[in-house]
């Protein structure tokens, strides 16, 4: 280098990350605000190993309004008061009394569901009874029921010309899965008949004849391989439940 001969500095780096368009094409999704913030790794000393512990999610933080509360004259039954319900097909409807329903024994619906009281009172039986007493400690137990039908204005399987269906009266509800505490799922559609959650949820269906007087599950027929139906309606045999 020459004496006196000036040198450009070399421009610097910029520390800041660079996302690559060709690898990230659409912008990342921002954490959804009622996703909880908990670390997902707990402290550890040495020589133990890490645990990951799955992120709790509210699901129901956006659907609960703040006049939720206690129905039916039961605590453990959370919702609020509908009254009539007007049907829009002849016997469809529910008088007086209807309520929307968002959870039952601390356990939120996936959704709300409107329904007469007495179908909530079997409902609360059915998961303290029968539910609970067949999942057991299995993934932590049950924290969200999956709601796949509540009132529905309708004929049974929505087959013209057929007799209304109890959906439409208030008087059933349907069930399509499970969620677990430990982020698993049961799912009626694909666990009935396979291995644990398969024997878990021919155990609830065997509960729920009792509590309601219909029960219907996928041996039934090709409409419920999805779900559980559960409805009220009395039968002069005693429970149908197939």
């Amino acid at each position: 280098m020459l004496a006196g001969t000036a040198v450009a500095e070399a421009p610097r780096e910029s520390l800041r990350p660079v996302i690559r368009e060709d690898v990230f094409p659409i912008a990342l999704p921002s954490l959804a605000p009622e996703t909880s913030l908990r670390p997902l790794l707990r402290p550890r000393s040495l020589g133990q190993k890490v645990s990951v512990v799955p992120p709790v999610v509210n699901r129901t933080a956006r659907e609960v309004p703040s006049a939720v509360g206690k129905v039916c004259r039961d605590r453990d039954l959370q919702g609020t008061e509908v009254g009539h319900v007007p049907g829009k097909l002849q016997g469809c409807g529910i008088r007086r009394g209807a309520i929307k329903l968002y959870s039952v024994s601390g356990i939120p619906l996936s959704r709300p569901a409107v329904m007469e009281c007495d179908t909530a009172y079997a409902l609360k039986k059915w998961v303290e009874g029968g539910m609970k007493r067949s999942v057991k400690r299995y993934g932590g137990g049950v924290v969200e029921l999956k709601v796949a039908a509540g009132y529905s204005c309708r004929t049974r399987n929505h087959k013209k010309g057929a007799k209304i269906s109890e959906h439409g009266k208030g008087r059933a509800i349907d069930l399509s899965g499970f969620d677990l505490k430990n982020g698993d799922h049961i799912s009626v559609l694909h666990d009935w008949g396979n291995g644990k959650k398969g024997r878990i949820l021919k155990d609830m269906h065997r509960r729920a004849c009792g509590p309601f007087g219909t029960v219907l599950g996928p041996n039934s027929d090709r409409y419920h391989k999805d779900h559980f139906h559960f409805d009220i309606a009395k039968h002069r045999g005693g429970p149908y439940c197939r």
